[in-house]
């Protein structure tokens, strides 16, 4: 089971409407246009097509089952200040003092260019349920960083 934020899951939701509200209609229709043509056998617009089709359909029944199998975490305070899941961590790597910050999020929300690291990584794991000021080691204890501070 995976964690999501509920703003997430919204945007799955809609994200699946419309693939199947649109795209499915339109990729039942290129088959269908392609179809119409005669002899499969050398019918290249027809195989596009029905590729195309069975990408969406696997795109489909991939957010479905992230939805089924996902359950929504409230962003609610961190009265603890304990890094969790959707925490913001700002770290200080203590070797070059260079400062990162961070959002714990979902292995579907994750995205490094926006600052949000998946709640997989070595870097979160080790980062879970630390407190500021917690040292901690990554990367057999070569790279050693502070927490500076946890939102």
């Amino acid at each position: 089971m995976e964690y999501i934020s509920k703003k997430y899951y919204k945007n799955l939701k809609k994200k699946l409407f419309f693939l199947i509200k649109n795209k499915k209609k339109k990729k039942i229709k290129q088959i269908q246009k392609a179809l119409e043509k005669g002899d499969l056998s050398e019918n290249y617009e027809y195989f596009t097509a029905k590729e195309s089709y069975e990408l969406l359909i696997n795109k489909i029944n991939k957010i479905k089952n992230i939805l089924l199998n996902s359950k929504i975490i409230n962003k609610n305070k961190n009265e603890n200040k304990i890094i969790k899941l959707f925490s913001i961590v700002t770290i200080k790597n203590l070797k070059n003092n260079k400062i990162n910050k961070y959002t714990i999020v979902s292995e579907y929300e994750s995205n490094i260019f926006k600052n949000k690291i998946s709640i997989h990584t070595p870097i979160s794991r080790t980062l879970l349920g630390k407190r500021k000021g917690d040292i901690i080691s990554i990367l057999n204890k070569k790279i050693k960083y502070k927490i500076i501070n946890i939102e």
